[in-house]
Protein backbone atom coordinates (compact mmCIF):
# COMPACT_ATOMS: atom_id res chain seq x y z
CA UNK A 1 0.00 0.00 0.00
CA UNK A 2 1.06 3.47 -0.89
CA UNK A 3 0.97 6.41 1.30
CA UNK A 4 -1.96 7.44 -0.46
CA UNK A 5 -3.95 4.19 0.40
CA UNK A 6 -3.00 4.76 4.11
CA UNK A 7 -4.43 8.23 4.03
CA UNK A 8 -7.87 6.61 2.54
CA UNK A 9 -7.77 4.24 5.20
CA UNK A 10 -7.26 6.19 7.41
CA UNK A 11 -10.26 8.68 5.96
CA UNK A 12 -12.65 5.37 6.14
CA UNK A 13 -11.78 4.50 9.21
CA UNK A 14 -12.79 8.28 10.68
CA UNK A 15 -15.89 7.83 9.23
CA UNK A 16 -17.00 4.40 10.35
CA UNK A 17 -15.95 5.73 13.72
CA UNK A 18 -18.08 8.59 13.43
CA UNK A 19 -21.04 6.91 12.30
CA UNK A 20 -20.66 4.28 15.35
CA UNK A 21 -20.91 7.58 17.51
CA UNK A 22 -23.79 8.83 15.77
CA UNK A 23 -25.99 5.72 15.55
CA UNK A 24 -27.75 4.87 19.50
CA UNK A 25 -28.84 1.53 18.23
CA UNK A 26 -25.52 0.83 18.26
CA UNK A 27 -24.19 2.68 21.44
CA UNK A 28 -27.22 1.03 23.22
CA UNK A 29 -25.67 -2.55 22.07
CA UNK A 30 -22.06 -1.59 23.88
CA UNK A 31 -23.63 -0.30 26.66
CA UNK A 32 -26.12 -3.15 27.13
CA UNK A 33 -23.18 -4.93 26.58
CA UNK A 34 -21.17 -3.72 29.52
CA UNK A 35 -23.77 -3.78 31.63
CA UNK A 36 -24.30 -7.47 31.24
CA UNK A 37 -20.67 -7.97 31.89
CA UNK A 38 -19.81 -6.07 34.45
CA UNK A 39 -23.51 -7.92 35.70
CA UNK A 40 -21.99 -10.93 36.06
CA UNK A 41 -18.56 -10.21 37.23
CA UNK A 42 -20.05 -8.65 40.36
CA UNK A 43 -22.48 -11.73 40.38
CA UNK A 44 -19.37 -13.96 39.87
CA UNK A 45 -16.87 -11.86 42.26
CA UNK A 46 -19.18 -11.38 45.14
CA UNK A 47 -19.65 -15.26 45.13
CA UNK A 48 -16.15 -16.00 45.03
CA UNK A 49 -13.89 -13.30 44.03
CA UNK A 50 -10.29 -13.69 42.21
CA UNK A 51 -9.80 -13.50 38.78
CA UNK A 52 -9.58 -17.06 37.29
CA UNK A 53 -12.85 -17.67 38.80
CA UNK A 54 -14.27 -14.65 36.96
CA UNK A 55 -12.51 -15.93 33.84
CA UNK A 56 -14.83 -19.01 34.11
CA UNK A 57 -17.39 -16.96 34.71
CA UNK A 58 -17.74 -14.74 31.72
CA UNK A 59 -16.15 -17.05 29.11
CA UNK A 60 -19.65 -18.48 28.10
CA UNK A 61 -21.23 -15.09 28.35
CA UNK A 62 -18.37 -13.35 26.26
CA UNK A 63 -18.51 -16.84 23.53
CA UNK A 64 -21.89 -16.02 22.76
CA UNK A 65 -22.34 -11.91 23.08
CA UNK A 66 -19.56 -10.61 21.11
CA UNK A 67 -20.10 -12.31 17.78
CA UNK A 68 -23.87 -11.04 18.09
CA UNK A 69 -22.13 -8.22 18.97
CA UNK A 70 -19.97 -7.82 15.88
CA UNK A 71 -22.69 -8.92 13.81
CA UNK A 72 -24.87 -6.40 14.89
CA UNK A 73 -21.73 -3.55 14.28
CA UNK A 74 -20.85 -5.12 11.27
CA UNK A 75 -23.49 -6.47 8.68
CA UNK A 76 -24.65 -3.34 7.30
CA UNK A 77 -21.26 -1.80 6.60
CA UNK A 78 -20.43 -2.65 3.06
CA UNK A 79 -23.67 -3.30 1.56
CA UNK A 80 -25.04 0.06 2.74
CA UNK A 81 -22.57 1.76 1.26
CA UNK A 82 -22.99 -0.15 -1.92
CA UNK A 83 -26.55 0.76 -1.94
CA UNK A 84 -26.50 4.60 -1.13
CA UNK A 85 -24.03 4.64 -3.95
CA UNK A 86 -20.66 5.39 -1.89
CA UNK A 87 -19.00 3.18 -3.12
CA UNK A 88 -19.12 4.52 -6.55
CA UNK A 89 -18.19 7.68 -4.85
CA UNK A 90 -15.10 6.36 -3.53
CA UNK A 91 -14.24 4.28 -6.60
CA UNK A 92 -14.03 7.65 -7.97
CA UNK A 93 -10.67 8.58 -6.00
CA UNK A 94 -9.02 5.52 -6.63
CA UNK A 95 -9.33 4.08 -3.41
CA UNK A 96 -8.29 0.53 -3.30
CA UNK A 97 -10.32 -2.36 -2.11
CA UNK A 98 -7.61 -3.21 0.46
CA UNK A 99 -7.92 0.70 2.23
CA UNK A 100 -11.37 0.47 1.67
CA UNK A 101 -12.30 -2.57 3.74
CA UNK A 102 -9.53 -2.24 5.74
CA UNK A 103 -10.77 1.80 6.69
CA UNK A 104 -13.94 0.04 7.45
CA UNK A 105 -12.31 -2.85 9.46
CA UNK A 106 -10.35 -0.34 11.04
CA UNK A 107 -12.57 1.91 12.54
CA UNK A 108 -15.31 -0.39 13.28
CA UNK A 109 -12.61 -2.83 14.84
CA UNK A 110 -11.15 0.21 17.39
CA UNK A 111 -15.21 0.55 18.74
CA UNK A 112 -15.99 -2.98 18.85
CA UNK A 113 -12.79 -3.62 20.55
CA UNK A 114 -12.88 -0.69 22.78
CA UNK A 115 -16.41 -1.61 23.85
CA UNK A 116 -15.43 -4.96 24.91
CA UNK A 117 -11.86 -4.47 26.45
CA UNK A 118 -14.05 -1.73 28.63
CA UNK A 119 -16.31 -4.35 29.49
CA UNK A 120 -14.15 -6.92 31.02
CA UNK A 121 -11.86 -4.88 32.69
CA UNK A 122 -14.61 -2.84 34.65
CA UNK A 123 -15.62 -6.37 35.74
CA UNK A 124 -11.96 -7.30 36.27
CA UNK A 125 -11.51 -4.20 38.63
CA UNK A 126 -14.45 -5.30 40.67
CA UNK A 127 -12.54 -8.83 41.66
CA UNK A 128 -10.35 -6.30 44.22
CA UNK A 129 -13.23 -4.92 45.46
CA UNK A 130 -15.37 -7.85 46.77
CA UNK A 131 -15.42 -10.77 48.49
CA UNK A 132 -16.92 -13.53 49.97
CA UNK A 133 -16.09 -16.65 51.99
CA UNK A 134 -17.98 -19.12 49.88
CA UNK A 135 -18.28 -19.03 46.18
CA UNK A 136 -21.82 -19.90 45.04
CA UNK A 137 -21.69 -18.36 41.47
CA UNK A 138 -20.89 -20.47 38.17
CA UNK A 139 -17.19 -20.93 37.92
CA UNK A 140 -16.06 -22.85 41.64
CA UNK A 141 -12.04 -23.23 41.52
CA UNK A 142 -9.28 -23.51 43.29
CA UNK A 143 -6.89 -22.26 40.81
CA UNK A 144 -3.46 -20.73 41.04
CA UNK A 145 -5.10 -16.83 40.58
CA UNK A 146 -3.26 -13.97 38.88
CA UNK A 147 -4.58 -10.77 37.23
CA UNK A 148 -1.73 -11.87 33.94
CA UNK A 149 -4.35 -14.67 34.01
CA UNK A 150 -7.04 -12.18 33.30
CA UNK A 151 -5.22 -9.98 30.99
CA UNK A 152 -4.59 -12.38 28.79
CA UNK A 153 -8.64 -13.43 28.99
CA UNK A 154 -9.04 -9.94 27.81
CA UNK A 155 -6.59 -10.45 25.02
CA UNK A 156 -8.06 -12.99 23.85
CA UNK A 157 -11.17 -11.82 24.25
CA UNK A 158 -10.13 -8.65 21.65
CA UNK A 159 -8.95 -11.24 18.71
CA UNK A 160 -12.19 -13.35 18.97
CA UNK A 161 -13.92 -10.01 18.37
CA UNK A 162 -11.95 -9.18 15.45
CA UNK A 163 -12.00 -12.37 13.84
CA UNK A 164 -16.21 -11.97 13.95
CA UNK A 165 -15.94 -8.71 13.10
CA UNK A 166 -14.24 -9.98 9.99
CA UNK A 167 -16.47 -12.38 9.14
CA UNK A 168 -19.25 -9.93 9.22
CA UNK A 169 -17.36 -7.68 6.73
CA UNK A 170 -17.05 -10.61 4.48
CA UNK A 171 -20.90 -11.26 4.75
CA UNK A 172 -21.50 -7.41 4.34
CA UNK A 173 -19.25 -7.63 1.22
CA UNK A 174 -20.72 -10.60 -0.25
CA UNK A 175 -24.64 -9.48 -0.06
CA UNK A 176 -26.03 -7.10 -2.21
CA UNK A 177 -28.81 -5.95 -0.48
CA UNK A 178 -29.36 -5.35 3.60
CA UNK A 179 -32.02 -8.20 4.15
CA UNK A 180 -29.64 -10.70 2.30
CA UNK A 181 -26.64 -9.32 4.68
CA UNK A 182 -28.97 -10.04 7.95
CA UNK A 183 -29.91 -13.46 6.72
CA UNK A 184 -26.34 -14.16 6.17
CA UNK A 185 -25.36 -13.01 9.87
CA UNK A 186 -28.10 -14.42 11.15
CA UNK A 187 -26.50 -18.07 9.66
CA UNK A 188 -22.61 -16.57 10.78
CA UNK A 189 -23.99 -15.82 14.33
CA UNK A 190 -25.68 -19.45 14.70
CA UNK A 191 -22.55 -21.28 13.22
CA UNK A 192 -20.32 -19.31 15.44
CA UNK A 193 -21.99 -20.01 18.48
CA UNK A 194 -23.86 -23.24 18.21
CA UNK A 195 -23.43 -24.76 14.41
CA UNK A 196 -19.67 -26.16 13.90
CA UNK A 197 -19.25 -26.82 17.76
CA UNK A 198 -22.36 -28.81 17.59
CA UNK A 199 -21.65 -30.70 14.42
CA UNK A 200 -18.45 -31.77 15.36
CA UNK A 201 -20.12 -33.19 18.56
CA UNK A 202 -22.77 -34.84 17.01
CA UNK A 203 -19.95 -36.19 14.41
CA UNK A 204 -17.43 -37.49 16.82
CA UNK A 205 -20.43 -38.93 18.99
CA UNK A 206 -21.86 -40.66 15.39
CA UNK A 207 -18.36 -42.19 14.54
CA UNK A 208 -17.92 -39.98 11.79
CA UNK A 209 -15.60 -37.62 13.20
CA UNK A 210 -12.44 -39.36 14.59
CA UNK A 211 -11.19 -38.89 17.90
CA UNK A 212 -7.80 -38.33 17.21
CA UNK A 213 -8.35 -35.60 15.24
CA UNK A 214 -10.58 -33.84 16.98
CA UNK A 215 -8.01 -31.18 18.33
CA UNK A 216 -7.86 -29.62 14.65
CA UNK A 217 -11.75 -29.85 13.87
CA UNK A 218 -12.07 -27.83 16.90
CA UNK A 219 -10.17 -24.84 15.45
CA UNK A 220 -12.69 -24.71 12.77
CA UNK A 221 -14.76 -23.14 15.09
CA UNK A 222 -13.78 -19.83 15.87
CA UNK A 223 -15.66 -19.93 19.69
CA UNK A 224 -14.38 -23.37 20.25
CA UNK A 225 -10.59 -21.97 19.79
CA UNK A 226 -11.35 -19.34 21.72
CA UNK A 227 -12.53 -21.10 24.06
CA UNK A 228 -9.34 -23.54 24.08
CA UNK A 229 -6.90 -20.56 24.14
CA UNK A 230 -8.45 -18.92 27.28
CA UNK A 231 -8.68 -22.37 29.42
CA UNK A 232 -4.79 -23.58 28.73
CA UNK A 233 -3.23 -19.99 28.61
CA UNK A 234 -5.89 -17.67 30.83
CA UNK A 235 -7.03 -20.77 33.17
CA UNK A 236 -4.50 -23.34 33.21
CA UNK A 237 -4.99 -25.13 36.17
CA UNK A 238 -8.29 -26.04 37.96
CA UNK A 239 -8.50 -28.15 41.28
CA UNK A 240 -4.76 -28.92 40.76
CA UNK A 241 -5.64 -30.52 37.09
CA UNK A 242 -4.28 -28.93 33.85
CA UNK A 243 -7.16 -28.08 31.54
CA UNK A 244 -6.99 -27.63 28.25
CA UNK A 245 -9.45 -27.76 25.39
CA UNK A 246 -7.98 -28.90 21.64
CA UNK A 247 -4.39 -28.11 20.53
CA UNK A 248 -3.18 -24.33 21.29
CA UNK A 249 -1.23 -24.49 17.85
CA UNK A 250 -4.53 -25.37 15.86
CA UNK A 251 -6.23 -22.88 17.88
CA UNK A 252 -4.17 -20.33 17.05
CA UNK A 253 -3.92 -21.71 13.12
CA UNK A 254 -7.91 -21.51 12.95
CA UNK A 255 -8.28 -17.79 14.63
CA UNK A 256 -5.99 -16.99 11.63
CA UNK A 257 -7.15 -18.71 8.90
CA UNK A 258 -11.05 -17.34 9.80
CA UNK A 259 -9.23 -13.65 10.44
CA UNK A 260 -7.62 -13.47 6.87
CA UNK A 261 -9.77 -15.40 4.92
CA UNK A 262 -12.88 -13.12 6.49
CA UNK A 263 -10.80 -10.21 5.09
CA UNK A 264 -9.63 -11.85 1.75
CA UNK A 265 -13.55 -12.47 1.19
CA UNK A 266 -14.40 -9.07 2.05
CA UNK A 267 -11.69 -7.33 -0.30
CA UNK A 268 -12.90 -9.54 -2.88
CA UNK A 269 -16.24 -9.40 -2.91
CA UNK A 270 -16.52 -5.41 -1.95
CA UNK A 271 -16.40 -4.24 -6.20
CA UNK A 272 -14.83 -5.99 -9.38
CA UNK A 273 -11.22 -5.29 -9.85
CA UNK A 274 -10.37 -2.93 -12.51
CA UNK A 275 -9.39 -5.38 -14.87
CA UNK A 276 -12.74 -7.12 -14.47
CA UNK A 277 -14.56 -3.78 -15.24
CA UNK A 278 -12.51 -3.06 -18.37
CA UNK A 279 -13.66 -7.04 -19.93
Amino acid sequence: MNRDSFDYLFVVATRELRTVARTPALLALAAAFTVSIVGVAWAGTGGGGGFVPLTLDLLTFVEVLVPLLAFAFGYRTVVEDRLTGELDVLRTYDVSRIAYVGGVYVGRGVALVATVVLALVLGGALVPLLTADVPTFLAINTAADSALRFVRFVVLAAAFTLVALAATLAVSAAARTVRTAFALAAVLAALFVLGIDTTLLAGLAAGVVPAEGIAGLLALSPNSAFRGLVLSSAVGVVGGAEVTAGSPLWNVIGFLVWWVGSLGIAVWRVWPAVEDVTN
